[in-house]
């Protein structure tokens, strides 16, 4: 359970793995070529495709695969806390940490079995009805499954970030969308906003060599025809209180995603 008195906001502790427990979901598979970076990092962007494959399993073995078919993602918050390593063996557990009737978040923790490393991160999923489009109630017996991990059942959105303009941003650049980055719902896949943050990062390799948590929001969709511009900007320490009282004494560097002036997503990125 949570306590009232924990950092809230990007600042927020995330619940630690209650293991062991039955109902977390644990699955191991080998870290292959095409999800490092040329350094033999596991990138962010593969980590949250991992997050998403694990949660389709562990739907599957529930057998909500198809009662509970669809999932968008409002929120990823992702803690690189220690790179994980080419020809490493992922251990990859999932479990809720928080619920209401319409959405939940779910912890996922991904470990370097052989060599050590460790990566975990935190989504707010929303359920989606098929043909509306909108949230859509879950089953009570979904609910209750997902419940035996936690105690929080009043689960509430709230926005971590806000947009930053074109007029004082510190870089702004064009990232073009491929065919191969639309999913399902005819929209730019999750884990593709995460390419966005290493493609940033590539240029500031010292952020890599500490503990670093990245906070990503999605607001709108991107479609195949978008012009997608990231507009990036940095707040140094002791500008940063807007952010949360923890993280005034570090820098905290934002991207927004822009289509025209319709902002799609949003990012911050700070050592931990």
């Amino acid at each position: 359970m949570r306590q009232t008195d924990e950092p809230t906001g990007l600042a927020k502790v995330l619940m630690p793995v209650p293991d062991p427990h039955p109902d977390v979901f644990d699955r191991q598979w080998p870290l292959r070529v095409a999800d490092i970076d040329r350094h033999g990092r596991l990138r962010m962007d593969a980590a949250a495709r991992h997050s998403q494959d694990i949660g389709q399993d562990q739907l599957r073995e529930m057998g909500y695969e198809t009662t509970h078919p669809l999932w968008i993602v409002r929120r990823t918050m992702m803690d690189l806390v220690a790179p994980i390593e080419f020809q490493d063996m992922l251990r990859v557990r999932r479990w809720c940490s928080g619920t209401s009737n319409r959405w939940c978040e779910m912890r996922v923790r991904i470990d370097g079995k052989r060599r050590g490393g460790l990566v975990e991160a935190e989504s707010f999923w929303i359920n989606i009805n098929r043909e509306t489009q909108g949230p859509a109630r879950m089953s009570d017996d979904f609910q209750a499954a997902l419940k035996r991990t936690t105690s929080l059942d009043r689960l509430r959105w709230k926005a971590y970030l806000k947009a930053g303009s074109r007029a004082d941003a510190a870089e702004i650049h064009h990232y073009p969308i491929r065919f191969t980055d639309i999913d399902l719902f005819d929209h730019m896949n999750n884990s593709v906003y995460w390419t966005v943050v290493e493609d940033y990062l590539s240029s500031y390799p010292e952020l890599l060599k500490a503990p670093l948590r990245v906070t990503l929001e999605h607001e709108a969709p991107v479609a195949l025809a978008d012009k997608l511009e990231i507009v990036s900007h940095v707040h140094p320490a002791g500008s940063t209180d807007k952010f949360g009282p923890e993280l005034a004494d570090r820098t905290v560097r934002t991207l927004t995603y822009l289509v025209g002036d319709e902002v799609k997503a949003l990012a911050a990125i700070f050592p931990l």
